[in-house]
């Protein structure tokens, strides 16, 4: 089996992104368009279609949970090294992100289990006001590398 590249293995270009966005529905779209945008011209085409959904569904959980009428919610894209990440941050500090048990009819609930599939790790941060919850994925010749979740047959 491949190990994953190390940091002294990656291109050193490092790419950022940052933008705030009003805590409304039409957001979320944007959201993910301009990151599935942004990761393809960095070079990763490949995950574009993960990274968008995972920011899609981070900034639905910040809007239904984490929103406060007239604050921003922020999300950042970096590639540093031998690392793809994005963080999604609003001003709920008290409503913190935990992946829920959901019944094969449940509707809703499944966000971040999603996330945690697609991704090669999560997590959240407290910020001074609010919270920041992030996602990453280890770059290399192969997106595959790294992710328990691919080859795995149901």
């Amino acid at each position: 089996m491949t190990e994953p590249p190390t940091a002294r293995d990656a291109d050193p270009v490092p790419h950022e992104d940052r933008l705030d966005y009003t805590p409304l529905a039409r957001s979320v779209t944007l959201a993910r368009r301009r990151t599935a945008r942004l990761v393809t011209e960095w070079g990763h085409p490949a995950l574009a279609g993960d990274v968008a959904l995972v920011v899609s569904e981070l900034m639905t959980n910040a809007l239904l949970h984490g929103s406060l009428r007239d604050r921003l919610i922020r999300v950042r894209i970096t590639v540093a090294g031998v690392t793809l990440r994005v963080e999604v941050s609003d001003p709920r500090g008290e409503r913190l992100p935990s992946p829920c048990s959901v019944g094969d009819t449940d509707q809703f609930g499944r966000g971040l289990l999603l996330v945690g599939a697609l991704a090669h790790r999560w997590g959240w941060e407290p910020r001074s006001v609010g919270k920041t919850v992030h996602a990453e994925w280890v770059l290399g010749p192969d997106p595959a590398v790294g992710n328990p979740l691919v080859g795995v047959r149901e």
